[in-house]
């Protein structure tokens, strides 16, 4: 049940990414390009998202467990370390030089583009890498 109802989140996700054009990495560099022809449409998918999450994540937290899961994995570290700094530090740089993130990316799959395989590709590299060193 958790894999039908993961792929079903799943493909809401990567619909709601195509309609709003995230899947463009332009898109989302116009975003990130403050100096020129600023597009301000990723701050309002955005902040469509907090007004949609935030009451369902506050209503749903107090909960014993989620629906389909066995129970909460609601992180509980505060402190801010070397592992946070370089991951922010790695998924900036991707992001602003590249104009995708891990959904999105994956959502650009469907388009074939080149740039997004190599993208997901060597992301998937990157997993795997720091995989290794979070032993």
């Amino acid at each position: 049940m958790n894999i039908i109802v993961s792929l079903f989140c799943g493909i809401i996700f990567g619909i709601g990414l195509a309609i709003s054009e995230m899947i463009n990495p332009n898109k989302v560099l116009g975003f990130l390009n403050i100096f020129d022809e600023w597009d301000p449409s990723l701050a309002f998918v955005m902040v469509g998202a907090l007004i949609v999450s935030t009451p369902f994540f506050h209503l749903f937290k107090k909960k014993d467990k989620p629906f389909f899961a066995k129970n909460f994995l609601i992180p509980n570290a505060t402190e801010i370390d070397k592992k946070l700094i370089i991951g922010s530090i790695l998924f900036g740089a991707g992001w602003g030089l590249v104009g995708l993130c891990p959904g999105p990316a994956i959502s650009s799959l469907a388009l074939l583009n080149i740039s997004s395989i190599a993208f997901v590709f060597w992301m998937s590299m990157g997993f795997y890498v720091a995989s290794k060193f979070n032993k």
